[in-house]
């Protein structure tokens, strides 16, 4: 089979985010079937930009085949973003017919953030008689509304409106990577039998242990610098955007600043630099940023962090569910993970690889960072039961095999629930969520993780 799979933000392990285009095609390769990736010559989400000199240029990146779409430079989510998206889905489509004649898909997938390239994706996939995929990785125009403050009847907003209906109605099958979004999706024109659930994961087979990159020299100093202090280490790991409260974890920092605590935020992002000089202005020695690291020395600093944070924002988007890539990391890791969240899934809970609690509440992140330091045989078995359900349950492999076998099925198949390990669960821990937040004991947590 041949496989069109059109990403703006599409990367590399080399290059950097997103990483799940490439995850996939390199699977569906190693099957077999004849990949191209479809991406934009430039995204703020790359560490490293390919050499791309004129339009439709092919490349091969660590052994995945891409092509190329020339588009502007920019920085933050201001007007040259706006520019380079709209380059992007413009040049598609004009190219649309040459695609269609070159590269003759049997599948068309249109996989990018926001739905603009719906348009030209449903032209290639119109000329060459190619199934149309329409992959959601996050609801759009609903995440700039409800996370960036759009106002909804702006033309920007109502243009992406206008998009994500059509990708609705025109699409065979709609791939979600959120759980509980099929009931949105549906009173977006969608026939529910085109819903298809396929979660992030991780390349287990690509990453054996000792493939592990060292970390870089001045990160390894901190950490061995901050262990002999004795001090316990939080850690983060991913972009330093809007979606994370970065904040919230910072305000806990505050509050732990004198009980031996460290805080290590791996990372960049446009709030990346504010949050560096509130830390200075506050004076915070406990919370360091030392930026962006290659993505094979992501797991050696993970395993070196004694907790893990995910810190959500509360957001009513959250309600279609949740499936962040850096979660499944930090499971393979084998670490406790600390979430703040209120998303309709909870895979920490699934998975009894940690604790949630409330979401934007630095007491009650303070609170469970204290109760779970506590607990060291809690921890571990956190851990291992996180690495157990990730191996099992989101392995990019089995996901990519899913992907294909889900596309190529008759709509019923579509209907058929996610197969997970059951694992045991964390009973519900006795909170309020109010400004005290989870208190966490070593008698109720040790009674509770098995």
């Amino acid at each position: 089979m041949k496989i069109l799979l059109i990403n703006h933000y599409a990367g590399s392990d080399q290059m950097g985010m997103e990483y799940r285009p490439f995850y996939f095609s390199r699977e569906w390769s190693a099957l077999g079937h004849t990949t191209t990736i479809l991406a934009s010559s430039f995204s703020h989400l790359r560490s490293r930009m390919p050499a791309v000199t004129t339009d439709l240029q092919h490349t091969e990146e660590e052994g995945v085949r891409f092509r190329w779409l020339r588009t502007n430079r920019y920085t933050g989510n201001g007007f040259g973003r706006v520019a380079n998206m709209m380059t992007f889905a413009g040049k598609l489509l004009y190219y649309a017919r040459r695609l269609a004649r070159e590269e003759w898909p049997d599948v068309v997938i249109c996989s990018s953030t926001y739905p603009l390239d719906i348009y030209g994706g449903a032209r290639i996939a119109a000329h060459s008689h190619a199934q149309l995929v329409f992959e959601v990785h996050d609801l759009w125009p609903l995440t700039p509304i409800l996370l960036g403050g759009h106002a909804s009847g702006h033309p920007y907003i109502r243009m992406l409106q206008h998009a994500e209906d059509l990708a609705y109605r025109r699409a065979d099958k709609v791939v979600s990577i959120l759980p509980n979004a099929r009931d949105y999706m549906v009173g977006r024109g969608l026939d529910s039998r085109k819903f298809i659930h396929i979660p992030n994961g991780v390349p287990l087979r690509r990453e054996p242990g000792d493939s592990r990159s060292a970390l870089p020299e001045g990160l390894q100093e901190l950490i061995e610098r901050e262990r002999r202090r004795g001090q316990f280490l939080v850690g983060y790991a991913g972009g330093i955007t809007r979606s994370m409260a970065i904040d919230t974890l910072i305000s806990a920092a505050k509050r732990l600043a004198n009980e031996g605590v460290t805080f290590i935020i791996v990372g960049d992002g446009p709030d990346a630099t504010p949050l560096r000089n509130y830390v200075a202005s506050m004076r915070l020695d406990n919370v360091h940023m030392p930026g962006r690291i290659p993505k094979s020395s992501v797991p050696s600093f993970l395993t070196r962090m004694d907790l893990l944070a995910v810190p959500w924002r509360r957001s009513p988007l959250y309600r279609y569910g949740v499936s962040p890539n850096k979660l499944f990391d930090y499971m393979l890791a084998g670490r406790p993970i600390l979430q703040a969240s209120d998303a309709s899934n909870d895979l920490v809970a699934e998975a009894a690889c940690g604790i949630t609690v409330p979401p934007e509440e630095p007491a009650a992140l303070a609170d469970a960072i204290l109760g779970l330091r506590e607990v060291p045989e809690a921890c571990q078995r956190f851990g291992e039961n996180g690495r157990r359900f990730v191996v099992v349950n989101h392995d990019c492999q089995e996901l990519a095999l899913r992907f294909l076998d889900s596309i190529s099925g008759s709509p019923e198949d579509a209907l058929e629930p996610d197969r997970h390990i059951k694992l045991p669960k964390v009973a519900q821990l006795e909170s309020s969520r109010s400004r005290i937040g989870y208190k966490v004991s070593k008698a109720n947590l040790g009674r509770n993780v098995t």
